[in-house]
């Protein structure tokens, strides 16, 4: 159409033809006021499109299908976050907090999945924990027994610090002489020195002196460790103790995924020993017990452990790789080496001494 016929038509659309007066309708009442603040050319016929009733239709498709998901999500959570990759027990899956107070159950129940060396923690619920010392919980310092909050402080750092260094540390991992651990307790304690010597130095420990009661160690010739990651998950607390000292209480729960050392094809079998230590440290008052400065003294320590060893101990965890057992199932005396609500002396895993042995409902 030409330009000037184009123009007339949107006049004659607004004003009216000669004797036919029209209510302009709202698309002429548009045009008119376009032309009136001189905007130009009025859009074409094509580009121009009611798009209000497109985007009502779609807010409705969208709600309704937003709708749908939060419906299957409330009916279905575990499923869904499994499709995601959230609730595998993987590397992937969401980090709990921080472990503030005693759980009061055990973790919820995640898919079973077989771990790998790629993933290691998958199909396990420490796939959400922490990795190494991140997992064991300082609570804040204050003043208590012969320590002010700086003193408090620097004992709890120091505990830790042996926690880490009796079960994190990757020497001590592959058998070596736990030296740095060691050198954080009282010299003066002689049950405990008589304990480490002995420990240290038998191949064939007794139960009493199985230096696993405070060392995870693994044979390096038979068990490899699959990374560098350690999950634990666990905290400390502390009050006052005899004698005004101030005593620290430990119960940390670790992870240790393993594969037979030698075996790094990519199907290689995974395991993972599960180790749940509880100790009482005493960082004494020096004017009234014989100490050395930095170290405490053991009040009691203890262990339960899941695919450790079943048998009479050797020094060192033994996973059961293959066709190996840690024993027949025990339908009566079945435990769950995740759940931290339990205390850990009611047969809640294997002791040290290889006796106890309980069948795990998960590993």
């Amino acid at each position: 159409m030409p330009e000037e016929e184009w123009e007339r038509f949107l006049r004659e659309s607004v004003t009216g033809a000669a004797g036919a007066p029209v209510e302009p309708s709202a698309r002429a009442r548009g045009v008119e006021r376009r032309l009136r603040e001189g905007s130009g050319q009025p859009e074409s016929w094509r580009t121009y499109a009611p798009a209000r009733p497109r985007r009502r239709k779609g807010w409705y498709v969208t709600g309704w299908v937003a709708g749908a998901v939060l419906l299957v999500v409330g009916l279905f959570p575990q499923q869904v976050v499994g499709w995601f990759g959230g609730n595998d027990g993987g590397q992937d899956g969401a980090p709990l907090a921080a472990e503030s107070e005693s759980p009061r159950e055990a973790p919820g129940a995640v898919p079973t999945l077989r771990p790998t060396l790629a993933e290691p923690f998958r199909g396990s619920p420490a796939g959400r924990w922490a990795d190494g010392a991140a997992g064991i919980t300082v609570p804040a310092a204050e003043a208590t027994g012969w320590m002010d909050a700086a003193q408090v402080e620097r004992a709890l750092r120091q505990s830790r610090d042996f926690l880490v260094a009796a079960g994190l540390d990757s020497h001590v991992l592959r058998g070596e002489r736990p030296t740095k651990a060691i050198a954080l307790l009282n010299p003066h304690q002689k049950d405990v020195q008589e304990y480490l010597r002995t420990a240290l130095s038998s191949t064939a420990p007794a139960p009493e002196t199985n230096p696993l009661l405070l060392f995870s160690r693994f044979r390096p010739e038979q068990t490899r460790l699959v990374g560098d990651t350690v999950k634990t998950r666990g905290r400390l607390t502390y009050q006052e103790g005899k004698r005004g000292a101030v005593e620290v209480s430990a119960d940390v729960t670790f992870v240790y995924p393993v594969t037979p050392a030698g075996n790094g094809g990519r199907d290689a079998e995974v395991v993972r020993t599960i180790v749940r230590r509880k100790m009482v440290m005493s960082w004494d008052n020096p004017a009234k017990v014989i100490t050395e400065p930095g170290t405490m003294s053991l009040v009691s320590y203890a262990l339960d452990m899941t695919n450790g060893g079943c048998s009479a101990p050797t020094g060192y965890f033994v996973p059961p790789f293959g066709t190996a057992k840690e024993q027949p199932a025990n339908e009566a005396h079945q435990v769950d080496p995740y759940d931290r609500s339990k205390p850990i002396d009611a047969g809640n895993g294997t002791t040290a001494t290889g006796s106890d042995c309980a069948t795990a409902t998960r590993s």
